[in-house]
């Protein structure tokens, strides 16, 4: 499971045997949510929140992390997944000590 990020207790990653679309997983202490993001030629045009079937959702606290950091680096998430999945790169992890806002 390649972490993307770890931003204040909050755990951004990939599944190792991901499928398309492009998202990611939001994990805290067995809570967890999913973000899918559209790209639209090349361009990340939305970003959908979903929970994760079977998980406990995220606090609201956990999700405003969760948003905030998937927003700031939504192109930088796109291009590690096309590192790690299409190019077969290894991706290292990011922690991040300071707010993205």
């Amino acid at each position: 499971m390649p972490k993307l990020y770890e931003y204040f207790g909050l755990i951004v990653m990939f599944y190792a045997n991901e499928h398309e679309p492009v998202h990611v997983h939001g994990k805290c202490q067995g809570r967890e949510a999913r973000a899918e993001l559209v790209v639209v030629n090349g361009v990340v045009a939305e970003v959908r929140y979903d929970v994760s079937v079977g998980r406990a959702p995220l606090s609201q606290q956990e999700m405003r992390y969760f948003e905030e950091l998937v927003s700031a680096r939504a192109d930088e998430i796109v291009a590690k997944w096309i590192d790690f999945f299409v190019l077969h790169k290894p991706v290292r992890p990011e922690h991040i000590t300071r707010r993205l806002k």
